[in-house]
């Protein structure tokens, strides 16, 4: 791997050891965990890796094949606050270990992501990736549930994007071969196994080209815009409501919206709208693979899909494209924007036997309609995987 051979550059020998964690897919059950939704990923077998060896003075040095410039602080003197580059992840994910456990020993290493940046969960893969790296070092074994809640705490608390569960649960729960069907209000989860007489299936990974940030998108907009819709439906039900940042789907029936969905202004109703339509979609989603039906649940990925577009309202304008390519592409069961869906790539469920033309077809499509993208543009072809271990 390129970044063992990056870290023998700086160090001048070996590093002790190489952390692991795979990037994710959510077919059904986008822009839902945060309001404590329901959820289906799948693990790849691509993701991130990190080269890495003891450091006992304490510092935290750290390298990336990705970006210019190493990022350097003590495990006892983390910044209080973000310092708006690429290694807040790691920060952050310090701080959040450093609340139940005491570091007593840093680390140098070297990162490599082996996928494009955008769309895959690459934050929170980085971020587990580098809490594998980091209790390796000081001795410290966390629960899949403390991996979980760690890095979220630090996605949430420190970079400062409106995060769900939903990443980092795909990345540490899934098994390679099974859907990760999680609800996300109590964590409780199956893992439900391909069907003997499922049709066979591959996930590709279409990069638009484009690079994106979380914290620099609308994300955190879209997630106040429904949390306003649920806030608003609480009061028109007359139900009993606390602070804003409280106001929870979940929490809301689905008769309480379609009741007074008209009284909503237009765009908190379509978040809204989302939000419970695709509760909906993962529990027939789950359903679907779980009897085998995989052009059932490849259906609902690109209603999920569909829906991001006009009532989540997300999506740069060549993802939008991709996606309605794909939806015309014989051997596509189905698929949607993967993550944020403001810029990224999008991912599908592929019928093996057109994998060739579908690279194809897609590819002459895309660029015909984006002939800028041209060299950044990629398709990549995965594997179900098992998710992260320490």
């Amino acid at each position: 791997m390129l970044c063992e051979d990056k870290f023998k550059e700086i160090y001048g020998r070996d590093a002790d050891s190489t952390a692991f964690c795979p990037y994710r897919v959510c077919p059904i059950g986008a822009h839902s965990d945060h309001n404590l939704g329901k959820i289906t990923g799948l693990a790849i077998d691509k993701g991130i890796y990190i080269a890495f060896a003891s450091k006992h003075n304490g510092v935290v040095e750290m390298a990336s094949l990705q970006f210019p410039k190493r990022a350097q602080w003590h495990i006892d003197s983390v910044p209080s606050r973000k310092q708006y580059d690429w290694a807040d992840y790691l920060r952050g994910a310090t701080q959040a270990l450093q609340k139940n456990h005491r570091l007593k020993v840093g680390i140098c290493g070297v990162i490599e992501g082996t996928l494009p940046i955008g769309g895959l969960s690459s934050s929170a893969a980085v971020i587990i990736a580098f809490l594998s790296a980091l209790c390796r070092v000081n001795g410290i074994v966390l629960s899949q549930q403390e991996i979980i809640d760690t890095a979220f705490d630090a996605e949430l608390n420190y970079v400062g994007v409106s995060v769900g569960k939903l990443d980092q649960s795909c990345e540490v729960l899934s098994r390679a071969h099974h859907l990760l069907y999680l609800d996300t209000k109590d964590g409780l989860y199956e893992l439900i196994p391909e069907h003997p007489a499922m049709k066979p299936y591959k996930i590709a990974i279409f990069f638009s080209g484009l690079e994106h940030s979380l914290a620099g998108s609308k994300y955190n907009m879209r997630v106040d815009e429904l949390r306003s819709g649920i806030y608003a439906l609480q009061a028109f039900a007359g139900m009993e409501y606390g602070k804003f940042s409280d106001a929870n789907a979940r929490n809301v029936p689905r008769e309480i919206y379609e009741q007074y969905k008209n009284r909503l202004p237009e765009p908190w109703r379509r978040r809204c709208e989302h939000w419970y339509t695709e509760f909906e979609r993962v529990e027939k989603g789950a359903e679907a693979w779980r009897r085998g039906d995989i052009e059932e649940y490849g259906r609902l990925s690109f209603e999920s899909g569909w829906s991001s577009i006009h009532n989540w309202e997300s999506g740069a304008p060549e993802q939008i494209h991709l996606y309605e390519i794909m939806t015309q592409t014989t051997g596509i069961y189905g698929g949607r924007f993967s993550g944020a869906g403001f810029k990224g790539c999008c991912m599908a469920l592929i019928d093996p036997t057109f994998e060739d033309d579908i690279k194809h077809s897609v590819t002459q499509q895309y660029l015909a309609a984006f002939p800028d993208m041209e060299g950044k543009y990629d398709v990549f072809i995965c594997e179900s995987a098992e998710g992260v271990t320490l």
